[in-house]
Formats: structure tokens, sequence, C-alpha cells
């Protein structure tokens, strides 16, 4: 099998740029992907099951892997949500699906964005991991925009083996991600 695109950038290119910006000891210490967490919440599928279906069948289309349905931890009587009650989807990718969906991600999706200016540089939780929000999943080229009966978002965590955001940040704009200036 071949090695993805992301997957070799990172090991001829991005394995020397770290070692030499952080000076670390040992190859070992250079940050590298461990996983991509796609996490799609919806607070309307109390109400409408289907809805729920159906953003399950769309992460699946975008990520190529099927999603587990997320329950409720706890019962809210304000919204109306009892324990145990189906609330959201997610999708772990990891190895070879992670870097293809990466590419996917960076080379298609994002440039597909209106008005697309760059991923927010602030949205790193303080140990190098990266959450980036996508407002629309008609971004992705396996959504047919035709069968799309709601506009749905979700999340897209990176999760790194950096030590810092300096790290994380220069891990992932050496793989790509067009971060704001």
């Amino acid at each position: 099998m071949n090695i993805p695109n992301l997957k070799n950038k990172y090991m001829t290119e991005v394995t020397g740029g770290m070692l030499d910006e952080f000076k670390y000891q040992n190859k070992m210490e250079i940050p590298k992907m461990v996983k991509i967490v796609i996490n799609a919440g919806l607070g309307e599928a109390i109400q409408n099951h289907k809805i729920l279906e159906t953003a399950a069948e769309e992460i699946a289309l975008i990520t190529g892997q099927k999603p587990v349905i997320t329950r409720a931890k706890k019962s809210i009587a304000g919204f109306k949500l009892r324990q145990g009650m189906p609330i959201g989807c997610r999708v772990t990718l990891r190895g070879r699906k992670m870097y293809e969906f990466l590419d996917r991600l960076l080379n298609v999706a994002l440039p597909r964005v209106r008005d697309f200016r760059g991923v927010s540089p602030k949205c790193f939780d303080g140990r190098g991991n990266y959450t980036l929000g996508i407002k629309d999943q008609i971004i992705f080229p396996e959504i047919d925009f035709d069968k799309v009966e709601r506009v749905s978002g979700f999340s897209i965590t990176f999760v790194t083996t950096a030590k810092s955001d300096e790290e994380g940040r220069s891990l992932l704009k050496r793989l790509g991600m067009p971060f704001r200036v």
C-alpha cells in the first residue's frame, strides 16, 4: 500500500523543520498527529430522530467511517432532555484515514468555504490540540447539495502529541493548515 501524501510530507519535510525550529534532542520528541475527532451535537434530535440519522449518514460519507451515536449523560428538564437520549454523533479517525481526511479537508473542503480567509489561530486548548468549527457540511464534495434537507455544522478536533500550543500550531501549519494572520 502506498503512503498518504500528508504522511509522506510529514516524514520528509515536517520532521526536519520541527527538529531545526524547536531544537529537539531526539526525533521521538517531534510532535505528530494522533487522531482527528469529528463531533456533531444535534440538540434538535430530541424532537426529530430523523435529523440524527441524516447527520450520521452525511458524516459517514465525509469520513468514510460509521459514526457512533452519542447519548445525553444527564437529564436537563429545561431542554426536555432525558439521560440516555441520542443527541449527537462522533467519529474518531486514526492512521491512514486520518491523513486522507486531513488532505481532503485542506485541499478540497476549506477552499470551498465562502469568503475564506484562513482558520483562527486562537482555537488551541493549551496542550497543542486544535478544534475547528465547520458551519455547514456542504463544503465537502461528498455531500450532494440537492439532497441536503437541513444545513448543520460540526467540530473537528486535531489531537497531537505537542506539549504546547506553539508546537501544535507549527505542526499544523507545516502540514498545510491555512491559519489567519
